[in-house]
């Protein structure tokens, strides 16, 4: 029995997916019949994807949410709480609402499991699914943690599943092959249910495409049935639309870069296959504003986070950074997990960067700032394990036509993130003073 949100939160964040040692997803399925089987009592959309599930996940809820709905999502990493993984229309699960979810699944644990906890994902999934089916949600967004096929979220049966994009991830569970993670990340088609799909690679395409040809899933797929046109870079993008009878020119969006392009045609597709009702009008206004926190994010002056966790995330950020600063010099900062092909994302860094700097984080996978900096062929590359001091020498010594970049995992974004709103919000109160 948990008494506090603290002591609930400190016990499941120690919860890893190597302790328990029953088959995946079996936990889960006994747990959530326990509860009465609360995934069946919401209608969802499941996003998997290597890069840009996130953003996609937070511009269909925009659209969803503009078009009057109740929508329930479920994402992760969270920045600074945990209760940022579990939101209704952005409002956040409350503490006791976690609190008392958590000891229903606790309780369950121990009388009907032998007290073997499954992992901490595992047990944030099971909460989210009671809390939207005990709010009644209109529909919940579930993104995956790792993969999709046997990922705790992939208990579910959606009403759309989204697959943004392929790389090479988690290689130690997925496999170390395109088409083997491709496979993973097609476990969440379902029988008849329709499929969106960014993936641009054929071989990808090719493992995706037999998985939803098996589940008879209508498929659509990015660059084929959806067309993006005419997209214009700048401080607010706009690109043209067109899917089946929908065709939407100068659509407006806040979001930077063109994979943020890709990721809402995604979007917008997706929320037209739940409701073919969702107007134009609905779709501009929510693009317009919709944001999603550390990915390409300006904080202070100067200063840009991005969570690049692996090569395709550093092309698309390198990308976006030619195109809305091209006059300017990148200074980067970079801290990562042991899990992810950092070569390639370094080897990238140094072909566009003025400065290397490397650090690390304080998680029990996280690379070694010394690794990391043995990958780097630059000449100006520099070491400091205290990434906030690594900061703050940084920003002291940024000059007039430098950018700050820091990027790499997203748990390193969510402490940075922190730290650079609290230092602004400083700033800005003895400024006010």
């Amino acid at each position: 029995m948990f008494h506090s949100i603290e002591e609930c939160t400190n016990f499941i964040f120690t919860l890893k997916a190597s302790t328990y040692k029953g088959q995946p997803l079996e936990a889960v399925r006994k747990i959530l019949q326990l509860l009465g089987n609360p995934e069946e009592k919401v209608k969802f959309i499941h996003f998997a994807g290597s890069n840009g599930k996130g953003s996609t996940l937070n511009a269909t809820r925009a659209i969803l949410t503009e078009h009057g709905l109740r929508v329930g999502a479920f994402i992760s990493p969270h920045l600074e709480r945990v209760n940022e993984r579990i939101t209704i229309n952005h409002t956040q699960i409350s503490d006791e609402a976690f609190l008392q979810y958590a000891n229903k699944v606790a309780k369950i644990i121990e009388t009907n499991l032998d007290g073997q906890f499954p992992s901490f994902f595992e047990i944030m999934t099971v909460i989210a699914l009671m809390h939207f089916a005990n709010e009644k949600v209109d529909v919940a967004l579930m993104e995956t943690g790792i993969g999709g096929r046997i990922d705790s979220t992939n208990v579910i049966t959606p009403e759309v599943s989204v697959i943004t994009t392929i790389s090479l991830e988690h290689t130690d569970i997925l496999g170390d092959t395109i088409e083997k993670i491709a496979f993973e990340k097609a476990g969440i088609i379902k029988f008849e249910k329709p499929v969106v799909v960014g993936v641009k690679q054929m071989n990808a395409q090719k493992v995706i495409r037999q998985r939803g040809a098996e589940c008879n899933a209508p498929m659509y797929f990015l660059n084929e049935s959806i067309v993006t046109s005419n997209e214009k870079i700048g401080l607010l993008q706009q690109f043209d639309y067109h899917f089946q009878q929908h065709v939407f020119p100068s659509i407006p969006l806040a979001m930077q870069g063109n994979h943020q392009i890709d990721n809402a045609a995604l979007a917008i597709t997706a929320s037209l296959l739940f409701d073919r009702n969702i107007k134009e009008s609905t779709i501009r206004q929510a693009l317009q504003n919709a944001r999603w926190e550390g990915r390409f994010e300006q904080i202070g002056e100067g200063v840009i986070i991005d969570g690049a966790h692996n090569s395709e995330g550093t092309t698309a950020l390198i990308e976006t950074l030619k195109k809305v600063y091209p006059n300017k010099q990148y200074k980067f900062i970079y801290a990562a997990l042991q899990d992810k092909d950092h070569e390639m994302s370094i080897q990238m860094m140094d072909q566009v960067a003025s400065a290397m700097n490397f650090t690390e984080i304080d998680l029990p996978r996280a690379a070694k700032a010394r690794v990391l900096a043995s990958k780097s062929s630059h000449s100006k590359v520099n070491v400091n394990e205290n990434w906030m001091q690594l900061i703050e020498v940084e920003l002291a010594n940024r000059k007039e036509n430098e950018l700050l970049i820091i990027t790499g995992s997203l748990y390193f974004i969510a402490e940075v993130r922190k730290f650079l709103v609290e230092k602004e919000e400083n700033c800005h109160d003895s400024k006010v003073r």
